[in-house]
């Protein structure tokens, strides 16, 4: 690993994670090229400015849950060339509903390079403290449709307002929303923005 590189919960306590792209539970409906542990990895520039955002959710009741940070380069292939294959429908209904897994790189859902890859971008949601319960968003984690933009219509008050918070949160933090993604941040002040690293994650 890259010595810029840590394990996030090693250097951001109080943080909890689920690689979703190490297990079975994500849009490929398997574990992903170069993810060979369930932790998430980011550039020490991301931890500390983590750090920012798990405050500050924390000053509102919230926790922060990351699904993914730094991404191999190889896991990212993977992602275009699973692209590119015939639909089998496992996955379908949960992730992509309402387009083809084609068009997925047009929609700009998969691309040939990620942010992720260069240790600074960050999916994530906020969870109640209190409760430990996922504060509801209107759709989880890579649902790949109109529905995840930021500002999408058609989702309760409530998941709005939880949307806002989490963009307040991140945007104070030091980070830039992505608006196709409501899951989706990226470090304003990237150390590596022309690097797209392919070290796995063991």
């Amino acid at each position: 690993m890259n010595a810029d590189f840590v394990y996030v919960d090693s250097v951001v306590p109080a943080v909890r994670w689920d690689a979703k792209y190490a297990t079975w539970d994500n849009f490929t409906g398997k574990p992903v090229d170069g993810y060979f542990t369930n932790r998430i990895v980011g550039t020490r520039a991301l931890c500390t400015a983590l750090e920012k955002a798990r405050d500050r959710a924390a000053s509102f009741g919230f926790g922060l849950l990351l699904w993914d940070g730094y991404r191999p380069q190889r896991a990212v292939d993977c992602f275009l060339r699973w692209s590119a294959l015939p639909e089998d429908g496992r996955t379908k209904r949960r992730h992509y509903p309402n387009i083809d897994r084609t068009e997925m790189v047009k929609h700009g859902y998969v691309a040939e390079k990620s942010g992720h890859s260069r240790g600074c971008s960050v999916d994530l949601t906020l969870y109640h403290l209190a409760t430990d319960e996922l504060a509801p968003m209107g759709g989880g984690h890579d649902l790949m449709d109109p529905i995840s933009h930021l500002h999408a219509p058609g989702i309760t008050r409530t998941e709005a307002r939880n949307r806002e918070y989490l963009s307040s949160i991140m945007t104070d933090s030091g980070f830039a929303p992505y608006d196709s993604e409501w899951w989706h941040y990226t470090l304003r002040d990237e150390p590596y923005p022309d690097v797209h690293f392919d070290f796995p994650i063991i």
